[in-house]
């Protein structure tokens, strides 16, 4: 079946994530430190203000997670999985792994920003977490992508930084273009936009589809 090598690259990222951990309890420990200084630092913060800056401690833990995903890989392993396994099953499994890794940091994070940063009352936690596991995963898949491309460059850092650029703005645009929807109780959210954003997730993944096996002959 397709869907066993991808199952197969999945089980084997799970399993490298548990046995070594140092992501995992990284990225946690990046969390912490973030809404430690967050909380002493502001007080009271707007609405708008809150939003702000959850946008931007989950841009730069997404960066910190799920970038380093074929950076970490080395030329040894990257040949084994040439033998192995089809550059669509690869990529598809790295996105899947991500989405599921950044769903899941996403959740921890809103609820630990919610308990611990005074939260404005205007601001519903269903429906914003609904838009933050939206992001969260829009977010995973594009960094994603970047990755994989960067991977294959020298100056794999400057790589993402330039490319990412103009993907990474629109997105969030559109992302707190919905949190200013959910904040807000005047504004309500535009159908059009939740469509948006799931179409820009479709092409970020069909690209990947496209774009990755021609890399991964390199």
């Amino acid at each position: 079946m397709i869907l066993n090598p991808i199952f197969s690259l999945l089980k084997k990222d799970f399993v490298l994530e548990i046995r070594q951990q140092y992501n995992l309890y990284g990225i946690i420990l990046y969390i912490a430190a973030t809404l430690f200084v967050l909380f002493l630092a502001v007080e009271e913060p707007e609405t708008n203000v809150w939003s702000g800056l959850f946008w931007v401690m989950q841009l730069f833990f997404c960066i910190n997670a799920v970038a380093k995903s074929f950076l970490q890989e080395n030329k040894g392993r990257q040949l084994y999985y040439y033998t192995v396994a089809s550059p669509i099953h690869f990529v598809l499994a790295k996105l899947i792994y991500n989405s599921i890794l950044m769903l899941l940091m996403t959740f921890i994070s809103l609820v630990l920003f919610y308990a611990l940063i005074n939260t404005p009352e205007k601001i519903n936690f269903n429906q914003y977490l609904g838009i933050s596991l939206l992001g969260g995963f829009s977010l995973s898949l594009v960094f994603t992508f970047l990755a994989a491309i960067a991977s294959k460059a020298q100056q794999n850092a400057a790589i993402m930084a330039i490319l990412g650029f103009p993907i990474v703005v629109p997105l969030l645009l559109l992302l707190m273009k919905l949190s200013q929807a959910v904040i807000n109780p005047q504004l309500s959210v535009v159908s059009s936009d939740i469509y948006l954003l799931l179409a820009l997730d479709f092409l970020i993944v069909m690209l990947a589809i496209i774009l990755f096996p021609f890399l991964w002959k390199d």
